[in-house]
């Protein structure tokens, strides 16, 4: 399948592998979009020639149209410049790469404009599943998962014709660079220890996620918005290895596993071919070479954000979109050496606490909880 692409989030680490995939695929790019990464950028519209590309920072859109005034491609910039970029006419496909809640509302846009979507930003579904996936059902726009973990879960899914034989999925996580690590080593490390991950190369925010663990937790509340499927039939096991992508286990006990290199551009080709397959740019696993795998219990002990996440996906309402708000201002806070590891779960907690019971929220009131999460953490350093 030929499609072309609007990348939100371009310059990131999803991003820049989307578009090795796209360039050796040989597909098309509508649209590029970043926050500030002018020079980077500018290569990229340079080599890709999009009809626009958009920084959110107005200054930077001002500095890239001079850069690029000898090309035909169209800068714009703000909020409004991203939810351009994200229902271009000439586009069929939204890949959401951009990092956090920022990634909500030009998701939805795109699916309320008919756009697929391969979806790289979790947020978006921990902060409102319930209004993402709905829109995708009333447009009949497929949700096409990125993440290495999901994109693991629907190709194990494909050909299966109802959710009623699937017993439980069980996603893998790797641990990060902390697992094994007691509570007083964990006080004590720093946001460059927890940038150094074992397996994978990734944004900061996303690495320090994946240390304190609620990079998992935000994927089992991802799972159950994707699947339709309940919290108590979505499992993690820690899996340090990251050849086994994640795992569904089927009412005759069957389990499929789905596995390769620690690659992303493999997920992110899956995406934009599905249901296709094609060569691409991605490691092949060689299992004579790769190592024992192994499968351990997670520790939720001295990782307490798994069980945060659970929790918020247990309360539902605007609880996750609470969470997500204040773990995205707390990791910040982190990565700025203000606050310690045990900061993160801590504030979030908090934020929680302090976040409504609403059963049905709008939009509004999800953007709304999502904004207190952060003040609620700003306020409570």
């Amino acid at each position: 399948m030929k499609r072309r692409l609007s990348i939100l989030g371009s310059t990131g680490s999803i991003g820049r592998q989307s578009l090795e995939v796209i360039a050796a695929l040989g597909l098309s790019v509508g649209a590029l979009t970043a926050h500030n990464s002018v020079a980077l950028l500018e290569e990229q519209a340079r080599a890709f020639r999009p009809e626009l590309v958009v920084l959110t920072d107005e200054r930077a859109a001002r500095d890239l149209a001079v850069r690029l005034g000898d090309t035909p491609v169209r800068v714009a910039s703000g909020r409004e410049g991203l939810l351009e970029a994200a229902t271009l006419e000439e586009v069929d496909t939204v890949l959401t790469a951009v990092v956090g809640s920022a990634g909500l509302e030009p998701t939805l846009a795109a699916i309320r404009a008919g756009k697929d979507i391969a979806l790289a930003n979790k947020e978006t579904l921990v902060c409102a599943g319930a209004l993402v996936t709905r829109a995708a059902r009333e447009r009949g726009v497929d949700l096409l998962p990125v993440d290495s973990e999901h994109s693991a879960i629907f190709q194990c899914l494909q050909g299966r014709t109802g959710r009623e034989e699937v017993a439980r999925v069980i996603l893998t996580a790797s641990g990060g660079p902390f697992y094994g690590m007691e509570r007083k080593a964990l006080e004590r490390v720093t946001a460059q220890d927890a940038l150094k991950h074992p397996n994978w190369s990734m944004g900061a925010k996303i690495t320090v996620d994946s240390a304190t663990m609620m990079n998992k937790g935000f994927e089992v509340i991802e799972a159950m918005w994707l699947y339709g499927l309940p919290l108590e039939r979505i499992d993690v096991v820690i899996h340090r290895e990251s050849v086994v992508h994640s795992l569904v286990e089927f009412r005759d006990g069957a389990v499929l596993a789905q596995l390769g290199a620690p690659d992303m551009r493999l997920p992110i080709q899956y995406a934009l071919t599905w249901p296709e397959r094609a060569p691409g740019p991605a490691k092949k696993l060689d299992l004579l070479s790769c190592p024992d795998l192994t499968f351990l219990p997670p520790d939720g002990e001295n990782f307490p954000c798994l069980g945060l996440a659970r929790e918020a996906a247990r309360r539902g309402g605007v609880i996750p979109a609470a969470l997500n708000g204040a773990n995205e201002a707390a990791v910040a806070l982190f990565l700025e050496g203000r606050i310690g590891f045990y900061d993160i779960p801590r504030l979030c907690r908090a934020a929680m606490a302090a976040a409504p019971d609403l059963g049905e929220p709008a939009l509004a009131d999800i953007l709304a909880a999502d904004a207190q999460g952060r003040a609620v953490a700003l306020s409570a350093i």
